[in-house]
């Protein structure tokens, strides 16, 4: 069973950039397609981007225009690149498979990894 491993986070300034990545054991990621969700302190997850199977991009409108998905099937990784954060893209951001990639729903399945924390504060 495939098993993501989120790592990259940090705590950065307001306009600052980070780049996540998404590493899977178990199985192999190239096959699926992939999200990324973030969990605001106190708030729910909810899906940021996605990339399918064949490399196709869907982000989120708080997301567009400053997140980058892509994915390295050699390296079996995906990324996430975040450019320009503000302080509300703080959470932890998990990976995860997903069945269902749009701009207006984002639904994982399978399992969820441990998270990375992103801290945008002044």
């Amino acid at each position: 069973q495939l098993q993501p491993v989120e790592s990259g986070g940090g705590v950065v300034q307001p306009g600052d950039s980070l780049r996540l990545s998404c590493a899977a054991s178990g199985d192999t990621l190239s096959y699926y397609a992939v999200g990324w969700f973030r969990q605001a302190p106190g708030k729910e997850r909810e899906g940021v981007s996605c990339i399918s199977s064949s490399g196709t991009t869907r982000y989120v409108d708080s997301a567009k225009g400053r997140f980058t998905i892509s994915r390295d099937n050699a390296k079996n990784t995906v990324y996430l690149q975040m450019d320009s954060l503000k302080p509300e893209d703080t959470g932890v951001y998990y990976c995860a498979t997903v069945n269902y990639c749009s701009e207006h729903r984002i639904t994982p399945f399978g399992s969820w990894g441990q998270g990375t924390e992103v801290t945008v504060s002044s």
